[in-house]
């Protein structure tokens, strides 16, 4: 990551970025999350997050959403899912270290329950 904060998992200059995907795992959806949450607390986790985003800076290429309603579709059709997911970010690191340095203090950990999946991404052969 560039820029005056040093923080973990900071980018450094020269070498070739690796993207990651963060998926947010949580015992209850992110749309049950926020259709309890009174204003105040939404605005306290908004805050918390935006913290973390500042301390990640440009090691986040897109912050992401939460998710909604799902279905997983299978060969033989469509059921609705159930795992947990409740949403995503995109990180850009050195390698799965420099990204998991990133999530250091991730608000979502502070949910009882909650953690994070870390992927790297793979370029397509040909592509």
């Amino acid at each position: 990551m560039t820029g005056a904060d040093g923080a973990a998992g900071a980018l450094q200059t020269g070498q070739a970025m690796k993207k990651f995907v963060v998926l947010y795992i949580a015992p209850q959806s992110a749309q049950a999350q926020m259709a309890e949450s009174s204003p105040e607390a939404a605005q306290e986790g908004m805050k918390a997050w935006m913290a973390w985003a500042e301390r990640a800076g440009d090691g986040i290429v897109d912050l992401g959403t939460p998710l909604g309603a799902g279905k997983e579709i299978t060969a033989t059709g469509s059921s609705d899912t159930n795992t947990g997911m409740g949403g995503y970010t995109i990180l850009q690191a050195e390698d799965l270290a420099g990204a998991e340095s990133l999530l250091e203090g991730h608000p979502h950990l502070m949910m009882p329950g909650a953690s994070l999946q870390v992927y790297e991404t793979l370029d397509l052969p040909g592509m």
